[in-house]
């Protein structure tokens, strides 16, 4: 069955870009010109998704308002004559089919993607974690989805990640199958380096088959008492085959300030409009 929804989380706390996120949604900051989210949304539209899914929670609501219309200032811009605006603003409204739910307790990420169960149904889905800006030549998504097109099972994107960072991330053992593809045979969340099964780390994209929905509903709360998708996958493995793949393309942690600060100077610095300025004015630092 073809890869059709994407569910994109968007319904954390932010604290850790504290105090900003006290009233304004993480998924909402800056990454030069553009909302975090809506670099995970384009990813999903140019990797063939048909339908989105944005969990969000209490205080996102200018998610919501961002993807909609706003004809008050479409006419604001028609009236200056500001065509191009105009247009950008329009076709933001138009990306894609767009629905959302809330997920009323922060309770994991498994549980985030729990909430999703009633719209997502009985059929694959994707899920994007907006804080993982990934640039690539292809859409990280879309390489996935070819390899999920060649297994027909779950699919979780990794990459080589440092022994110190263990502990930040849901880390695979795996059995190499070819390339960049392997085999998951077990999945640990957020180990001690010493505990660690590899260097290969789960990132935020996946491909997952609809059974994932029944076993969340029974996964215990693991790491911090929350509902953790890793620990669903590992119980998952008693059922169905999960492939891990290497995508290709450089990844951005845009979670923490200095991860979005990073996204945005190298995103900042491929603008055709201010790239050449910002570049030249980055060299008196050096």
């Amino acid at each position: 069955m073809k890869v059709r929804k994407a569910v994109i989380t968007a319904a954390g706390w932010g604290t850790r870009f504290l105090p900003i996120t006290k009233a304004q949604p993480k998924e909402m900051l800056p990454l030069v010109n553009k909302p975090l989210i809506q670099y995970s949304v384009e990813e999903a539209i140019n990797s063939g998704i048909e339908q989105i899914i944005i969990v969000t929670a209490l205080g996102k609501r200018a998610i919501e308002d961002y993807f909609d219309r706003s004809f008050e200032l479409e006419d604001v811009l028609e009236q200056k004559g500001e065509i191009k605006l105009l247009q950008e603003i329009r076709e933001l409204s138009n990306l894609v089919d767009i629905c959302y739910i809330r997920q009323k307790e922060q309770l994991g990420l498994g549980h985030a993607v729990l909430t999703a169960k009633s719209i997502v149904g009985e059929e694959p889905f994707a899920v994007l974690l907006p804080d993982d800006i990934i640039d690539g030549k292809v859409p990280v998504l879309k390489q996935m989805i070819r390899v999920y097109e060649q297994y027909k099972t779950n699919i979780i994107g990794v990459e080589h990640i440092s022994s110190k960072d263990t502990t930040k991330y849901g880390i695979i053992e795996p059995r190499r199958i070819s390339g960049r593809i392997y085999q998951v045979l077990s999945l640990a969340e957020k180990p001690e380096p010493a505990q660690a099964p590899s260097d290969l780390g789960v990132v935020g994209r996946y491909i997952l088959m609809p059974q994932i929905f029944d076993v969340l509903e029974v996964t215990p709360p693991g790491k911090n008492q929350e509902i953790q998708l890793t620990d669903a996958l590992q119980l998952l493995l008693r059922q169905q085959a999960i492939y891990a793949y290497e995508f290709e393309g450089v990844r951005y942690d845009t979670g923490t300030p200095l991860g979005w600060l990073e996204a945005t100077i190298a995103v900042a610095l491929k603008h055709p409009d201010i790239g050449q300025e910002l570049r030249e004015y980055l060299r008196q630092f050096l």
